[in-house]
């Protein structure tokens, strides 16, 4: 597994699914062009790229091309580092017909060449092992797995001055992401400590 110092920014959750195996590090996706009207996942981004690097990687077509020229005038070239992959005819086996440039996305790519690609693109290789916070940590604090974990996470998130809409796997991204586990352990205290200002809301069941 290939482990790299920046983040990696793909357009949807297939692609996601399909870099999760070959690369260790914390991969967000844009939802297609639904980046640009989320002004605080936008911005989530932004301060992901400042902090440690982000390397975009979008589909060779039309419509990747455009996220990823959107995402170099909303961050800047300075924080980012492009991955491209091949243009390559054919369709992902879980759609019915191609897509409209008829080649195949960042999903359809074999293993090695989307780590080519990312190598290519100047991946930092990581040899620290940092402590991280995990799934376990989060279910630790309360915000998942618990009657109130969504509202515990949005305190969490206001207090941490990140997106509020984030779900549990999206708050653990951010998380190693930004801060050390030290530094969401010590926030995550303080919440604790300051629990009469945890909002449970009427839908604080959701988790």
């Amino acid at each position: 597994m290939l482990k790299i110092r920046e983040a990696i920014v793909v357009e949807g959750r297939y692609d996601k699914i399909a870099l999760e195996p070959l690369v260790d590090t914390e991969i967000f996706t844009t939802d297609g062009f639904g980046i640009f009207r989320d002004a605080e996942k936008l911005a989530l981004l932004r301060a992901v790229a400042e902090k440690r690097g982000l390397i975009v990687l979008t589909d060779a077509d039309g419509a990747g091309l455009v996220i990823r020229n959107r995402l170099r005038g909303c961050i800047g070239d300075a924080w980012l580092r492009h991955a491209y992959i091949p243009d390559v005819p054919g369709k992902e086996r879980r759609k019915i017909k191609p897509s409209r440039a008829g080649t195949l996305g960042v999903e359809g790519m074999a293993p090695e060449v989307l780590r080519l690609a990312l190598e290519r693109a100047g991946a930092t290789p990581r040899e620290d092992e940092r402590p991280r916070v995990t799934k376990a940590d989060l279910y630790a604090a309360g915000l998942s797995g618990a009657r109130d974990a969504s509202a515990r996470r949005r305190a969490l998130q206001k207090a941490l001055g990140l997106p509020a809409n984030l779900s549990a796997n999206a708050l653990l991204d951010a998380l190693n992401s930004l801060y050390s586990r030290e530094e969401f352990l010590s926030a995550a205290a303080a919440l604790e400590k300051a629990g009469g200002e945890i909002a449970r809301d009427q839908d604080a069941g959701g988790v």
